[in-house]
């Protein structure tokens, strides 16, 4: 019996819902989960399905897949279906600062974050033994800044995300910019932990800029990655608070550290998050794609349901 999760956006009319249900109870599927949204500013619907197939012939992947195309088809929708038992895979970037990395390959091992890291990238050394302490290889690749350094270095990432078959990339205070070109080759598989709530303060040293402008808020921000520096698409936020007797230098701790510890998840997708589910998605045309950020949709179908908005995180 396996776990499935079926996320889909078309033009709300009637009978969906009915549809998709009929379907996955002549599918012999038990539903343990079901979120939908219909939006009227968009004229968008959007749901997400958490199913488990049942015995005595428990359906799989693939027949769950073909047997859903032609009420996707009729109802124009933009859909995906996801096997909860496939790990997405997953390349770790890093400069100097270890509290993220340190926190992503804890919980990965404590299987609260199902993902597989085969490898650790820093632009330093510095993280090569937090990683071996965690049994995790680590590669030193340096990127320098000067143009032929840095395209030498995305090359040898791309080359890594070839060879290792990674799904998604996360920035773990990774202190690089990457270049429009490797967002454009990578888009919607690059996911940065940025220590600030954004959209304030991009860019480095936020924590330098929110405490000469006197904020009370600080926080942390997880967002996909595109060729305009922290202004991806949001998928999650967490903030802390603070006031003139915090010093500047500590704030890093105060609020990036537990934003970390509670980010990753949301994103990479946990059991028990509501709208999450971890695996490696499929198109309906078929192609595997990553489970985070199968392509640069509009986050609207991918994120969560907030403000009044439906979002859908895999």
């Amino acid at each position: 019996m396996g776990d499935f999760v079926l996320t889909l956006s078309c033009p709300d009319r009637v009978g969906i819902v009915h549809a998709v249900a009929a379907y996955l109870h002549r599918a012999g599927c038990n539903v343990l989960d079901s979120q939908q949204f219909g939006d009227r500013i968009t004229g968008q619907f959007f749901m997400r399905v958490h199913v488990a197939a049942l015995p005595p012939q428990p359906a799989t992947y693939r027949s769950l897949h073909s047997g859903f195309a032609p009420i996707a088809a009729e109802f124009a929708m933009d859909w995906e279906l996801h096997d909860t038992a496939v790990q997405p895979r997953v390349l770790i970037l890093v400069s100097k600062a270890g509290h993220c990395l340190n926190d992503l390959l804890y919980r990965r091992a404590a299987e609260s974050l199902r993902i597989e890291v085969p490898l650790v990238v820093g632009n330093h050394p510095d993280l090569a033994p937090l990683a071996a302490a965690h049994g995790v290889p680590f590669e030193h690749v340096p990127s320098g800044s000067d143009p032929l350094s840095r395209q030498q270095a995305e090359g040898r990432l791309l080359d890594l995300v070839s060879e290792l078959s990674i799904d998604f990339v996360v920035l773990a205070r990774y202190m690089r910019i990457l270049s429009p070109e490797l967002c454009a080759k990578l888009a919607g598989r690059v996911i940065n932990i940025h220590h600030s709530f954004l959209p304030s303060f991009k860019g480095s040293r936020p924590y330098h800029q929110a405490h000469a402008h006197g904020v009370k808020l600080i926080g942390a921000t997880a967002h996909y990655v595109t060729a305009d520096l922290d202004e991806g698409p949001i998928i999650e936020q967490e903030v802390a608070r603070v006031d003139h007797t915090t010093a500047r230098m500590i704030w890093p701790r105060s609020a990036v550290t537990p934003s970390a510890r509670r980010l990753p998840v949301r994103c990479a997708g946990t059991p028990s998050t509501a709208f999450c589910c971890t695996g490696v998605a499929r198109s309906s045309s078929g192609k595997a794609r990553d489970a985070i950020s199968a392509r640069p949709l509009s986050f609207a179908r991918r994120g969560e349901m907030t403000c009044g908005r439906a979002f859908f995180a895999h």
